[in-house]
């Protein structure tokens, strides 16, 4: 009992997802004995089922949080874990299978409404007691209610991504993963050459085009179908490590995790012409545009978004319909570098 109590005291004293995923398998694989217990996305992709590890734990090593080999793949397809799928499409509360050596998986779907997107996978080599399941199916309640509420309090209401308060938490938090620039080697130490193709972190700015015209010709409620539908093209088309702000109106906020220039490019153009070719209901045609910037860690929030405010400017106002890279642009001559740009107006 008291080690019960410990784990839900430490899960309910989170407030962020990563470490709450942490510490749900953290209880679940002490509790039940476990060999290993996972943290399981489920995402939908074109009208498909995939599954994804999220986080992991196996007996005798500590929890993690799992890396994504393959940044451009939304995982394994729901059809691989027929158990599951079977599970999911019932809308039931757990599936439980053996395989050919008599090893035990339990999933148990964390349900939000009518809706699941992550679950629970527990591997056990004998079956689970009535007690066991009991008592993880209590933890599963407290995650689940846990889950909601900072849901709750990092969505956008209109949207669902992450609001504008959840990403300073988060910018912070990918400022301090960022890896020391050369900009910090000491006196007298050679300075050190990174290669252009090393991963870094990026923020990007995206901004509706012609917004203002939608809500005058249309109407504010097909404005607002506008931006739920740019925020699901922006759900499909980035990665699963990859996190998406609505800013506020209709100005949206990427960070890309640990990528290339070449990539990111790929990335975020992949996502402009998602939505060029997108039919949006009664408007038609939309465009968005866009300005990136690599994240440093010496310098301070407000200049990297000043640097991604100027290159999405520059985009606005040569066009529309581009993606723009900030450091290329002062590189061209195109613009001058800047200290910070909390002022600028989005046409």
């Amino acid at each position: 009992m008291d080690s019960l109590l410990k784990h839900m005291v430490d899960m309910t004293g989170h407030r962020d997802h990563t470490m709450l995923d942490i510490s749900v398998i953290s209880a679940v694989q002490e509790l039940a004995h476990a060999t290993q217990t996972r943290v399981l996305s489920l995402a939908q992709v074109r009208g498909q089922l995939f599954v994804r590890p999220r986080a992991i734990i196996t007996a005798g090593l500590p929890a993690k949080m799992v890396d994504n080999p393959d940044p451009g793949s939304p995982g394994e397809p729901i059809s691989s874990f027929p158990a599951l799928a079977a599970c999911i499409a019932r809308h039931e509360a757990s599936a439980d299978e053996a395989n050919a050596a008599g090893e035990h998986t339990l999933w148990l779907p964390i349900w939000l409404g009518d809706k699941a997107d992550t679950c629970l996978e527990i591997v056990n080599p004998t079956p689970y007691t009535s007690d066991t399941i009991h008592v993880i199916g209590g933890i599963v309640s407290v995650y689940r209610n846990f889950q909601n509420l900072l849901d709750y309090s990092e969505r956008d209401s209109l949207t669902g991504l992450l609001n504008r308060k959840t990403f300073d938490d988060q910018l912070a938090k990918m400022l301090a993963a960022s890896p020391e620039p050369d900009a910090l080697t000491l006196p007298g130490e050679p300075e050190r050459r990174h290669h252009q193709d090393q991963d870094k972190q990026w923020l990007a700015v995206v901004d509706v085009d012609h917004f203002k015209h939608v809500n005058d010709r249309f109407g504010h409620l097909y404005g607002d179908e506008v931006l739920i539908l740019i925020a699901n093209l922006m759900t499909s088309s980035f990665r699963a490590q990859d996190r998406v702000f609505r800013f506020g109106g209709e100005e949206f906020v990427v960070l890309l995790r640990s990528t290339t220039l070449d990539n990111v490019k790929k990335i975020i153009d992949r996502f402009r012409v998602n939505v060029e070719s997108h039919e949006f209901p009664q408007v038609g045609r939309v465009t968005v545009s866009v300005g990136f910037v690599s994240i440093s860690a010496v310098e301070a929030p407000v200049i990297i978004l000043g640097k991604a405010d100027q290159a999405l400017y520059y985009a606005k106002s040569h066009g529309r319909n581009l993606a723009c890279h900030y450091d290329e642009l002062v590189e061209g001559g195109l613009l001058q570098t800047i200290e910070s740009n909390d002022t600028a107006e989005f046409f």
